[in-house]
Formats: structure tokens, C-alpha cells, sequence
């Protein structure tokens, strides 16, 4: 099942994407896609009452705004320097752990949103990544059970301002947790429909130049090691966000280093998790 929400900011409601694209609206159902549904089996009931009601929920036109598709969760957690290839490119040293940071939760914003440009950013950066979506609560989980924890996966640009990252005292939160810097979505596909996230193609193009093509197969700690090794350090409740990291082509690597302008646009994709489409916009008040 493909989860979406719909509307304008901040007034989203709860939809589905069916298998030839057609968007249902199952605000009927009465539950947004919150911690309560992904911790209250509320996939499978959802399931459920669209085998009952599909027939009788409205279509969404095609040009409605689709939202980030899960209700702000507890926490966004990012594993950083997840791909060797972007680590050289970083100028950093292979982790032998998974290098783990803190995304704002006020920086989520829909998949075809405008990003942002912060104010007195120099650098600000694109990094197409795979998310995970957590459905049952987790804490020191062993790597075996990691996929009884998530509920499906998510595309994540982790929009990131390089100077704020790494010239201010070296604090990545603060180049990663600005304003519309998380854009999510089209869909979270559940799990079911992604039976190996560590194989899948991702890409990112700017202005219709591919910069970032590779495979999750490059992964240095996949999918299960993640989140088993997350939760030895915190709980990780449903709906949280995992973002899993990087490849090699953000504009931090390129010769000479490149980062988004005013009127730059942003295409993305996962394979079987759509694609998604920025702008960058200037800040202003």
C-alpha cells in the first residue's frame, strides 16, 4: 500500500495511491497517519476497511498538493557518510560505526514543495536518501528483528547548508534542520511492497543534470543494521524517520564545489518510492 497525505499546509488529510496511480482520499477512515497508527496496526486495518469502502472513498485530482506523507513524527534520525564513494567525496574517513545526527522535525515539508535557501546561506546542498519509517516501537533491537520495527520507506532529499554543517564549529544539526529541509514523499510504500530496501537505484538531477545515481547495495550498514544499531541509543517510537545516508554526487564533492541558487530545480527518485521535484527559492521575510 502507497500512504499519502493531501491539501494545503498544515490542513493535510489522509489518502492512498492506488497501483495505476489513482489517489483516494480516506480521511473517512478517521485516523491521520500519526505514531498512534503505525504503533496501533493501523496499516492492516486500513487494509482492511478500503476492501469494505474503496468504491465509496472521493478521487483526488491529479494537481492537489501532496504533503509529506506521515503526520510529524517524535524524531528525524540521519546516518551520515553511509556510502564510501560520498564519504571520499566528504574528505572523511570510512565510518567504522554508523556517524548518526538529528534532522529538525519542523524541516519536513512535501515532496514538490519549494525548498528554501536559509538566510545567509553559502552553501546550501542536495542528498537524495532512502527513509525508513518506523511502525512498532524499537529499543535494543537486535538486526534480526529490525524489519518487525519498520512500517515502509519513504524518499528523503536531506537538504543540508555546508557552511552551517561543517565551518561552524562542525555542528551538523545546524546545516541540516532549516526550514523546508525535508522534503518527503511522494508515498510511503510499506514494506511489503519493498522486500529489499538494500537493492534499490536512487538518483538526483539539478536542473536535468544527473549528479547522483547508485544503488542502496552500496550501503556500508544497511537497512537492518541501522536500526538496530539506533536503537542501542535511543527508542525509536512509530512513524519516526531514519534516513539512511547519501552516494557519492552531492554539490560538497564536485570540482569545484556547487550548491543550489534561486530558481535551481531538484528531481529525485527511488526506485518503487516515485519521484519528487524541488524548486530552490530565496529566503526572504
Amino acid at each position: 500500500m502507497k500512504l499519502i497525505r493531501f491539501g494545503a499546509v498544515d490542513n493535510e488529510k489522509p489518502g492512498v495511491q492506488l497501483e495505476d496511480g489513482t489517489r483516494l482520499d480516506v480521511s473517512g477512515f478517521g485516523q491521520d497517519y500519526d505514531e498512534f497508527f503505525f504503533g496501533g496496526d493501523g496499516i492492516e486495518k486500513l487494509e482492511l476497511w478500503l476492501k469494505e469502502t474503496q468504491g465509496n472513498c472521493p478521487k483526488i485530482e491529479k494537481d492537489v498538493r501532496l504533503g509529506a506523507p506521515l503526520v510529524r513524527p517524535s524524531k528525524i534520525v540521519c546516518v551520515g557518510l553511509n556510502y564510501a564513494k560520498h564519504a571520499e567525496e566528504s574528505g572523511m574517513a570510512i565510518p567504522k560505526e554508523p556517524v548518526l545526527f538529528f534532522k529538525a522535525t519542523s524541516a519536513l515539508c512535501g515532496p514538490n514543495d519549494d525548498v528554501i535557501i536559509p538566510k545567509n546561506s553559502e552553501k546550501t546542498d542536495w542528498e537524495v536518501e532512502l527513509a525508513i519509517v518506523i511502525g512498532k516501537k524499537a529499543s535494543y533491537i537486535e538486526k534480526e528483528d529490525a524489519y518487525k520495527h519498520i512500517a515502509g520507506y519513504v524518499l528523503h532529499n536531506d537538504i543540508s547548508e555546508r557552511a552551517f554543517q561543517i565551518e561552524k564549529e562542525g555542528q551538523w544539526c545546524k546545516g541540516k534542520g532549516c526550514d523546508t529541509f525535508a522534503p518527503v514523499g511522494p508515498f510511503i510504500a510499506t514494506k511489503d511492497e519493498i522486500p529489499n530496501p538494500n537493492n534499490l537505484n536512487l538518483w538526483l538531477k539539478v536542473n536535468g543534470r544527473e549528479l547522483q545515481n547508485s544503488s542502496t547495495s552500496d550501503f556500508i550498514f544497511n537497512v537492518e543494521e541501522v536500526v538496530s544499531y539506533i536503537s542501542q541509543f535511543m527508542t525509536l517510537l512509530p512513524g519516526d524517520i531514519i534516513s539512511t545516508g547519501t552516494p557519492f554526487g552531492v554539490g560538497l564533492g564536485l570540482n569545484p564545489p556547487t550548491y543550489l541558487k534561486p530558481g535551481d530545480v531538484m528531481e529525485l527518485g527511488i526506485e518503487s518510492l516515485g519521484v519528487s521535484r524541488q524548486v530552490a527559492k530565496a529566503y526572504t521575510k
